[in-house]
């Protein structure tokens, strides 16, 4: 038996690059920004935060979401599994890639106030309303139920 499981809380460091693919798989890209807190030692030394880098991938519904709905700076959950692969880079050097294949994801990062604000500013505008409740349902089903107008 073995387990290859990654869970992981923090934030994006950039928009989601998407791709689709020629079968019109939908396939998007994002690194995610893991810190643990510095410190101070008991002796006065002084230990710097630490942040880690990870290439995470979605594929399909789930890259469709992370389109539409994660941005740069969003703080997320995530559970995949580590792939690694390898390739030639343009001066035929060898080079390898540790990605994480994400099967869940939760935003973290809260959506309420911004998404109130921007409605409250657009009210003529009958198309945003509609359209705004739509991550709940997708990204925080049970949340989201009572609020779609369809």
């Amino acid at each position: 038996m073995s387990v290859n499981k990654v869970i992981l809380i923090g934030n994006a460091g950039r928009d989601p690059e998407v791709r689709y693919l020629d079968n019109h798989v939908c396939m998007a890209t994002l690194s995610l920004a893991t810190t643990e807190r510095g410190f101070v030692a008991q002796n006065g030394t002084q230990v710097p935060d630490r942040t880690e880098w990870h290439n995470l991938v979605f594929w399909r519904g789930l890259a469709e979401t992370v389109e539409k709905y994660v941005h740069k700076g969003d703080k997320l959950f995530i559970e995949g599994s580590l792939r690694n692969r390898s390739y030639d880079d343009q001066n035929g050097v060898k080079r390898y890639v540790t990605e994480i294949f994400v099967d869940n994801l939760e935003m973290l990062t809260p959506r309420n106030q911004p998404r109130q604000e921007s409605v409250q500013g657009t009210q003529p505008q009958s198309v945003q309303p509609a359209a705004q409740p739509q991550p709940e349902p997708v990204v925080q089903p049970e949340a989201g139920n009572p609020k779609i107008p369809f």
